[in-house]
This record gives C-alpha cells, structure tokens and sequence, in this order.
C-alpha cells in the first residue's frame, strides 16, 4: 500500500442528501418560430438573393438548442435560393486546427448531414483592418469570400474579465470568426485589455462586412432558451450590454455563500472556455473576474467526451482523478493558454487514482478538525445546477433557504470496486 492509499482511504465521506434549487424560469418554447417570427418582423433577410453565398457561425459552446437555431437558419437561406454554409467560429479551440475544430462542431450534432450544408474549416484568416485602439482585425477566409454572414451565439458573463459586453455577439465577431490569429491579437494585451479590444475590434468587422443579422441567445438556470433576439448589425454594440444585464439575472449558480468542498463530475470546453464556469465556483484565471461562492477545496472527476482531451480549466483544481488526467490533451489544451496567453488554466492539478481519492484528498486537506462538520457540494457540471448534492451538514443552510428544497433522505455516495461513483 502507498502512502497515499496509507493516508486517504481511512479518510470518512460523509453521508448526502439531494437538493433542489429553484430559480426564475423564463423559457422560450418554440425556438425556431421564435427565429422565424423575428427573421420575419425584423425583415432580417431581405438581402439575402438567389446565388448568394452566406457563412453562418457555429462555436464550441453546448448551446441548449444550438443545431436548431442553425438548421432553421440554414433552411431560411436556402429558401431564399442562397447557399449557406457553416463555418467553425471558435478561434484557437479545436487544438487550433481546421479538422479539430470540425470534430468539435461534430460532438455537438452540428455536421454536414443534419445540417443540410456544406461545413467549412480552416484557419487561414484575412486582415480587414486596424481598430481604434490599434488591435489588427481579422476574418475566417471562407466567411470572408461569402456574400454574406449571419453570426449566432450565446450571451454571457465571462469568465475571465467583466465589460459591457463579455461573451456574446461581439466576441464571436471578434474572436470567433478572426479564428486563431484573431484570439491571439485580441488577447495579446492580457485580459485586463478585452473589455476595450472585444468590441473595439468587432466594430471593424461589424463596419466592413455584410453581416445579414445576429442572433443572440440566453439561457435560464435550467440551461434553456430564456431569450432569443435577432439584431441588426447597427444594433449590436447598442443592445448587447443590456442582453449581457439579463444574462447576469439568469445566471445559474450554487445558493450556499461558503462551504468547504466542491465536488464536479466534469469539466469540458461545451461547458464554458474555462471547462467549468468561474462565475459559479468563485475561482478565475484572471484578477480580472471576481465574485461567486467561497470554496476551500474544488475537484472535477472527468472530462467531457466532446472536449476531444481539452483539459482547460485543470489549472484551477486542487484534485482531479486519473481518468481525466489520462484524457487530458496538451495538443487540444495549450493552444487555448498560449492564444490566451493565460498558463494557470492549464496547470496540471494533484491527481489521484479514483473518484473516491480525489474527494478523500480535498476532505484530508480542507483543514476541517471535524469531519462530521464537513460542507460538501458535489454538482454534475455548471450549467446543471437544479439539482445537486450536499453533505448533511449542510442540511440546516439549506432548509433555512428560500429557493432550496430537500429531496431525499441521506444516504452513501456509491463507489465501484476501483473506487469510481456509480
């Protein structure tokens, strides 16, 4: 027996409960007559004529809804007699490849075959311009030889920095769409810079190219489509930071202001950029971020399968499992640091040989004399939030919380004989 085994497995795991949180739930029912309505009302795409080429985005987020949105877009143009096609918005995710980054629009049902067009990768960039603030401006080669683009992407808080306008339209313009060499020169300047850059930099594009419409989507604490809006491009850098407000009242989170374990089954880049959403655990890669939960230990189990290896968000992990270190990728994870230019996210955290150790390692070196006191949550990811877990000594927090909900009585955590959670 090692001395890990020798000092961990004697170590307790205390007894949980389910929980449910409840939170605002607005919900949008019929995404695509919600697009069609608006495309419709908005006339959005009037301009679109027969023999047009148009580039329709499509990012690395697991968007609720996200093939939906695309494919009614893609058969709004085709009714027009245009030719869309879908092109990787992603900037250096994908390992910074034109076939990964496909892949990763492949894991989330986003192909060729369901979306009844051509999908378009490459890297290879054009340079539109200069910004105000001197950041070069560069456009995806494929989106820039297209008649036209229709951008589509999630509104939210980011997870390294706060602006008017953190992840939404304007950094799918910016770096989405100018791929790898775009990411690169939006960040070069560090973080502390992307407030100013993100939309300095997409004014150019916004200005130059014939973007057709953007549309925005929201999502709820349930991970629905909250909202939906189309805008037209002269509206984006207007109604954006308000799209960006809501999206903070939306925000999923963990209702307990301080405990002393965080317990995650996965982290993955269809989760947030940073493979768990910050906002939510209260850890950042920048000083440019702050807020969220006080937490002495965090843990995430797994990787994402549709993550392709890419362990971003490693760096900010006391424990993982070696499952996950076993999956994790340097060629799918460090050109997202290097673009970045943020290695902490990236870092290689203590790994131990199960699910059962990790959880055990945060427990031994959370500081906590008395383990029946111990504060444990354990979630599925960020963005699943309704219901989660917590040890029995949060109970009495809980039962005290308005939007909180005991489901169950306590019970074990099952383990398998390797030491892994059912």
């Amino acid at each position: 027996m090692s001395f890990i085994d020798q000092a961990l497995d004697p170590i307790q795991i205390p007894r949980f409960v389910k929980v449910r949180q409840n939170f605002p739930r607005p919900v949008v029912t019929d995404p695509a007559g919600e697009l069609l309505a608006k495309l419709e009302s908005g006339k959005f795409l009037d301009g679109v004529k027969p023999g047009m080429t148009i580039a329709i985005t499509a990012g690395s987020r697991g968007i609720t809804n996200y093939p939906l949105v695309i494919k009614t877009l893609v058969d709004q143009v085709k009714a027009r007699g245009a030719s869309p096609f879908i092109f990787p918005a992603m900037g250096s995710h994908g390992g910074a490849t034109a076939e990964g980054q496909k892949n990763m629009l492949a894991g989330l049902g986003i192909t060729e075959e369901t979306m009844g067009c051509p999908v378009k990768s490459t890297m290879e960039v054009v340079q539109l311009g200069t910004a105000w603030n001197g950041r070069p401006v560069y456009l995806d080669k494929y989106a820039n030889e297209a008649d036209g683009i229709i951008v589509v992407n999630r509104v939210k808080p980011h997870t390294g920095f706060r602006g008017k306008v953190d992840s939404g339209i304007c950094k799918m313009v910016t770096i989405g769409m100018g791929k790898q060499k775009g990411a690169d020169f939006c960040h070069a300047e560090g973080f502390g810079h992307m407030a100013k850059n993100i939309p300095a930099i997409a004014q150019v594009t916004l200005e130059k190219k014939n973007i057709i419409c953007c549309v925005a989507l929201l999502e709820n604490s349930y991970h629905e489509t909250a909202q939906l809006e189309v805008l037209h491009k002269e509206e984006v850098l207007e109604k954006e930071p308000a799209l960006l407000e809501r999206a903070w009242e939306l925000l999923a989170k963990i209702q307990i202001d301080e405990f002393d374990v965080l317990v995650m089954d996965e982290i993955g880049k269809n989760i947030a950029g940073t493979g768990f959403d910050t906002n939510v655990v209260g850890r950042y890669n920048t000083p440019y971020a702050s807020g969220g939960p006080k937490i002495t230990r965090v843990t995430a189990l797994d990787i994402t399968d549709v993550s392709h290896g890419n362990g971003n968000g490693f760096g900010m992990l006391d424990m993982t499992t070696r499952r996950a270190f076993e999956k994790f990728d340097m060629d799918q994870t460090y050109p997202n640091a290097i673009t970045s230019t943020v290695p902490l996210t990236v870092k290689i955290p203590m790994v131990l040989k199960s699910d059962r150790q990790a959880i055990q390692g945060c427990i031994k070196t959370c500081n906590v004399d008395d383990w029946s006191k111990l504060r444990i949550v354990r979630i599925k990811n960020t963005i699943a939030l309704n219901e989660i877990e917590v040890s029995e000594a949060l109970l009495p927090v809980v039962q005290a919380h308005p939007n909180m909900e005991v489901l169950s009585e306590p019970y074990e955590l099952k383990f398998d004989e390797n030491g892994n959670l059912f």
